[in-house]
């Protein structure tokens, strides 16, 4: 299950497009009818009854306690054609404080859906034998299967079970939830699912077998399904001792459209015995602390992974001729935590032990393809691992600023292996040593070219009262000591790293710096929303909207332009400024725009076609000047996903553009600037426009 940060379209395409891998399932039988309750009070249902029925809740503060009673819809348990269309067994939609207990549902294309809801308790209940599809190929359905909340908060769900389901448990911008204790297990797609979910704990459930895989037709790939699947900015949440065993994947953290998931902390859950990776994960900012990532193809595959953290994990025997070994990788074959395919700055791994893998026990690995130029691993602490059994302790190539300190590398069969490594600095072993300092990096994260910036690490602490050493990263640029000051020359985005060392083991602390221009006259972008306006190719209706804000998150100046296309009719949406056509603008000695940009975009899988596109409205014509068979929002510098990227877009003719005048355009004429860019889907998504300017 491992994909790049950017996915050829074609390819994707292919893949969500690709026909079942089984015949259909046999032709579904007449459904019996199924009556509606209506729900407005508490109730109790017939102890162990079966009832043709579905449940429909529309009063808040309301106990409903099946005794044990058995919905049953009017699909046939087996047969996907019929689930799909069986209904849902219990609706929730806009209540507070409904508790439903002791409650079997079977037969349904989803056991429970819950809809604008907060403080809900659902104990005990059971919702397997729901939609299930294991024919299903790659690509998406919709949500279905044991539990589907959407906009659901502050609720728990405690001992209930939804095993042989498409989703065990499904959310959507759901916040603040405890999940603990349920059987989620032996899912066609995922048996945890968060879309945009944050801040929600998940203790002790069992998520294992979230797998869809024909074996015996030699299918090697799980179709994207897995034990958990965490995307489009579900950030914060938490999961502590979670069986997510044999699963497609155990758990990942896909980031198809762009938008990452940060500040989730995975505590002693056992992800072992996935087909694919034990634990896969694009997103940046996440900790993993004493989790089991054993015998699948790879233990933990992290690439495009910046700012992690693993601490006392086992990953061993993955990638085994005599177990799962899928994929192998170029030179390394497997490993137990691989960093590669992606950008990985700012690790740090403390205290895992990596063995008996079939390849490399810690692997870290810049671009291959351009060995290292296009992007390097960087920034990373290895320290009081155990490595051992493996073909190589360790194995990293085309990395700068690594710091290994106390390992034990032992009985790996080819040693460890660097290649263009710079500043690798490996420190002697002191047993005496055995807490590593804490670093605290204060400073900002916004500067403007030209002015000194002062960072300090004088709060970082050694535990035992050590000397403390200071190493600055400075975008390349080495400083030491406890405070620095620095001048960031141009406009961009800069990594400072800092590493803090007590003489044998270290932390670090880092920031990304935005450094913008200084005097440029913004265009728009400084508290002048109201005098933005819009236009959609492709919405002959006139149904697409575009909403403008003034977002106090700037780069340059006090304000940044917030830009929302909603409802979005597809295709190109363009932001004009003025929306009058009224400027008075002659650019004929200007060469080039520039402008700062972030956006959410929850469309999968993201940006569609070229962008951004800019057009310069004249009087008589235009001029529309467009990125050739590229699109700047996808790739480019891993920070983008989450941060600001500056734009530089040529007003003439340059290599890589496609400058093309309609009409009689002069560019001694310029009424109007448009920036449009095309999505994906239809979901409104989020464009911030800062500093924009032209020279």
């Amino acid at each position: 299950m491992r994909v790049l940060l950017t996915i050829p379209v074609p390819l994707l395409l292919l893949l969500i497009s690709l026909s079942p891998l089984t015949a259909d399932p046999p032709a579904a039988k007449e459904p019996s009818a199924v009556k509606e309750i209506v729900v407005t009070k508490d109730i109790t249902l017939d102890k162990g009854a079966t009832l043709n029925a579905r449940l429909v809740v529309t009063a808040s503060h309301v106990t409903i306690d099946g005794n044990g009673a058995t919905l049953v819809g009017g699909g046939e348990v087996g047969n996907p054609k019929s689930l799909e269309g069986g209904g849902i067994a219990v609706r929730i939609e806009g209540a507070t404080n409904v508790t439903i207990k002791n409650l079997k549902a079977k037969g349904f294309a989803t056991g429970l859906r819950a809809t604008e809801a907060t403080a809900l308790r659902v104990e005990g209940c059971d919702f397997s034998d729901n939609y299930h599809n294991m024919a299903h190929g790659w690509g998406e359905l919709p949500a279905r299967g044991g539990i589907v909340l959407t906009r659901v908060s502050h609720s728990t769900f405690t001992k209930n079970r939804a095993n042989r389901v498409w989703d065990g448990l499904h959310l959507t911008d759901c916040d603040d939830n405890l999940v603990s204790d349920n059987d989620f297990s032996h899912c066609s797609n995922v048996c945890a699912k968060l879309w945009h979910s944050s801040r929600n704990r998940f203790l002790n459930n069992n998520l294992s077998y979230g797998i869809r895989i024909d074996r015996a037709k030699g299918e090697v790939h799980a179709r994207d399904s897995t034990g958990v699947l965490i995307e489009t900015g579900a950030d914060d949440n938490y999961w502590y001792r979670n069986d997510v065993t044999h699963g497609g994947d155990g758990i990942f953290i896909r980031v198809l459209n762009g938008w990452v998931s940060r500040g989730n902390v995975f505590v002693e859950n056992d992800t072992s015995y996935a087909n694919n990776n034990c634990i896969e994960s694009w997103s940046p900012g996440n900790t993993y602390i004493r989790n089991k990532a054993n015998h699948g193809s790879y233990g933990f595959w992290l690439g495009g992974s910046d700012h992690t953290r693993l601490i006392g994990n086992e990953a061993a025997h993955n990638g085994l001729a005599t177990g799962y070994h899928h994929a192998p990788e170029p030179g390394f074959k497997h490993g137990g935590i691989v960093c590669v395919n992606g950008p990985g700055s700012r690790f740090v791994l403390d205290g895992n032990h990596v063995h008996h893998n079939g390849g490399g026990g810690i692997v870290f690995r810049g671009d291959l393809g351009s060995k290292g130029k296009d992007w390097r691993i960087r920034h990373w602490v290895v320290q009081n691992n155990r490595s051992h059994d493996n073909e190589w302790g360790v194995y990293g190539q085309y990395a700068t600023d690594v710091y290994l300190a106390n390992n034990a590398f032992e009985k790996n069969a080819k040693g460890n292996f660097f290649e263009d490594v710079a500043d690798l600095r490996e420190v002697r072993g002191d047993p005496a040593v055995t807490r590593a300092p804490s670093a605290h990096l204060e400073g900002p994260t916004r500067a403007v070219a030209g002015k000194p910036v002062r960072f300090s690490a004088a709060a970082s602490r050694d535990p035992a009262g050590g000397k403390l050493g200071f190493r600055w990263d400075l975008a390349g640029r080495i400083k030491s000591g406890a405070a620095i000051e620095h001048t960031f020359a141009e406009p961009g985005v800069y990594r400072v790293g800092l590493t803090v060392d007590n003489g044998t083991l270290a932390d670090i602390g880092f920031r990304d710096v935005v450094v913008s221009a200084a005097g440029e006259e913004e265009i728009g972008t400084e508290g002048d929303s109201g005098n933005w306006g819009y236009e959609f190719a492709g919405d002959p209706e006139k149904k697409g909207r575009m909403h403008f804000a003034d977002d106090g998150d700037a780069v340059a100046g006090g304000f940044a332009l917030r830009l929302r296309p909603d409802p979005y009719p597809g295709a190109y949406a363009t932001a004009v400024y003025p929306k009058a056509k009224d400027a008075t603008w002659d650019w004929s000695a200007k060469t080039e725009l520039r402008v700062w940009v972030k956006y959410r975009n929850p469309n999968l899988p993201g940006w569609q076609d070229v962008g951004p596109v800019v057009t310069l409205f004249g009087p008589e014509g235009k001029r529309v000047i467009k990125p050739k068979g590229r699109n700047l929002l996808s790739g480019g510098e891993s920070e983008a996903r989450w941060s600001w990227q500056r734009l530089r877009i040529p007003l003439t003719a340059t290599n890589g553009w496609e400058i093309t005048d309609e009409g009689k355009f002069a560019p001694n004429q310029v009424k109007a600037i448009g920036i449009g860019m095309d999505s994906f889907g239809g979901d409104p998504f989020t464009l911030w426009l800062d500093g924009l300017a032209v020279r």
